[in-house]
């Protein structure tokens, strides 16, 4: 097995750099890391034909799995309804587009079926997510997954087909909103692990992707996803009001709402509004007493933290606090995404033959670059920022998501080393930290993710920054070595100060899961990296 061969040389690498026993695990940990990783792709994996699969441990309902308006239910799916004492149930009408079935209009929140088996996070992620699967797919394909990791890229095109857009997860309460928009990646390693086997077969698998690929951009490229007219896109969410699935975490809208109470210095005046003369607000909306009135959250604010969640960085201070502003931004890494898509698919385009698309698809992705570089590049301070286009300025506030744009191929050279000596801003011992700022929530500073981390050394050696990449990629497996070794997990997240599995997070998601889809394969990314130098 490839990553067993690696072993001896990946911790002998990890231990060069760093304060010797406090960065990497003992070497008796390597093997154990390997047969977990190994393991995980099985243990993670669900069906929607499976009793397992339909349980939701973020909300408080009977199982009920749903199926495409008309559809006729298929055989394993009757059996499972009878074993499992599922009920079944069909959608009321076919969706075509994102946000034409409501989940304010289902008796009960449910799973939405999909063909094929896919992994998922663990823990309370119970289903298929968007952007963790081209992670995860990563990971499945260095495994000899191949299989496994079409099955999925074929699930996103079955929700393309029957729920309108790929979703945030094949739950109902995700049907009006999305995920980063990674499915040309997902196609093209697929892709590129089928041609090493049947070149014949890539070709026609690659055909059959190409309209699903061209669908998923106009869902980016069209309101509401549209940033006004920079020509650029952002998050948003169709949806209305706090989001059903925090039901197990209960205390964060209220929690949100005691802090911008506190700090009424720093919070949009929009966030908040009193509340309709008691404290029997709408629907779940929080409130609390505030003299002899109360306050409560606003549509303002829940319009910006639904589509803070389908950016996935939730939560963070990136977009106001709390995100409640998500939706007034063109954010630098959903338009360095769609950039790649846009030379993902010209690349498609070509090798399928057609070049006169090819350059038209190009073209697209040129412009957009363009729109990137004089929006969001900032000379002075060397780094790619947030575009505020409803107040036609950059947001300042320092993100990792600033090197998407060296992953996607954005960033000139000279831009590209401005940002290789910012690194200084985000890196520590454990790895490399998501923002300069401590606010209590995990998609900031302290706090690592693999996603970023792999993203971040892609880039790196895209641009030849090589020693940076491995330095980072020792660093970040040493946090994941050092976590292994206290309890033999692998988590979500990571404090890459202390270079450990152990944080501390405030306010919302403070449980670090156990599982973790994305973390197990850019483990294993990063390390056969390091073997490969």
């Amino acid at each position: 097995m490839r990553l067993s061969r690696t072993i001896t040389c990946c911790l002998a690498l990890t231990a060069i750099p760093l304060a010797v026993a406090q960065q990497s695990a003992a070497p008796r940990q390597a093997q154990g890391i390997d047969t977990y990783i190994h393991e995980s792709w099985d243990k993670l994996s669900r069906s929607t034909t499976e009793c397992d699969s339909v349980a939701d441990p973020k909300v408080d309902v009977a199982p009920v799995l749903y199926l495409p308006a008309n559809e006729a239910i298929p055989a394993a799916v009757k059996a499972m309804q009878q074993s499992c004492k599922v009920e079944v149930k069909h959608l009321p009408r076919p969706i075509r587009h994102e946000g034409e079935v409501n989940p304010s209009e289902l008796t009960a929140q449910g799973l939405l079926y999909l063909p094929n088996k896919y992994v998922v996070p663990g823990g309370r992620f119970n289903e298929m997510y968007g952007w963790d699967s081209y992670f995860i797919l990563l990971g499945e394909l260095s495994d000899g997954r191949l299989e496994l990791a079409r099955g999925t890229v074929e699930n996103f095109f079955y929700e393309l087909d029957y729920y309108g857009a790929i979703l945030n997860a094949n739950r109902t309460y995700y049907l009006t909103r999305s995920q980063p928009p990674l499915l040309s990646s997902m196609v093209l390693a697929v892709y590129r692990a089928e041609l090493a086997q049947d070149p014949k077969a890539a070709r026609k698998w690659l055909k059959k992707a190409l309209p699903y690929l061209q669908r998923d951009h106009d869902f980016w490229t069209a309101e509401p996803h549209q940033a006004g007219r920079t020509g650029l896109s952002r998050y948003a969410d169709l949806g209305n009001g706090p989001v059903p699935e925090m039901e197990d975490d209960n205390s964060y809208y209220l929690d949100v709402l005691h802090w911008l109470v506190r700090h009424r210095d720093q919070a949009p005046v929009e966030y908040l509004e009193r509340a309709n003369g008691s404290l029997h607000c709408v629907g779940n909306t929080p409130c609390i007493k505030t003299d002899a009135e109360g306050l409560a959250l606003t549509k303002r604010f829940f319009a910006g933290d639904r589509a803070m969640r389908e950016s996935g960085f939730d939560t963070s201070f990136r977009f106001g606090p709390f995100s409640g502003s998500t939706d007034d931004y063109a954010p630098i890494c959903l338009n360095s995404l769609l950039y790649k898509y846009e030379r993902d698919i010209a690349f498609i385009e070509l090798t399928l033959g057609d070049a006169t698309d090819a350059v038209e698809w190009s073209s697209i992705a040129g412009v957009r670059m363009a729109h990137i570089n004089d929006a969001m590049w900032d000379e002075e301070q060397g780094l790619y920022f947030d575009l505020d286009f409803v107040h036609s300025r950059r947001s300042g506030y320092k993100t990792l998501a600033s090197y998407y744009a060296l992953w996607a191929g954005v960033a000139t050279k000279e831009q590209a080393k401005r940002m290789e000596e910012n690194l200084k801003l985000f890196e520590r011992p454990g790895g490399l930290q998501t923002s300069t700022v401590e606010t209590g929530v995990q998609w900031d500073a302290p706090f690592g993710w693999a996603p970023l981390q792999w993203l971040t050394v892609e880039g790196l050696e895209r641009y030849g920054y090589h020693t940076d990449a491995l330095r980072i990629a020792r660093e970040f497996t040493g946090s994941v070595e050092n976590g292994y070794a206290q309890d033999g997990t692998i988590r979500e997240k990571y404090n890459v100060v202390a270079a450990s599995s152990k944080v501390e997070v405030q306010t919302g998601y403070k449980d670090n899961i156990v599982g973790f889809g994305w973390t197990n394969a850019v483990y294993v990314k990063l390390r056969d990296l390091l073997a490969t130098h």
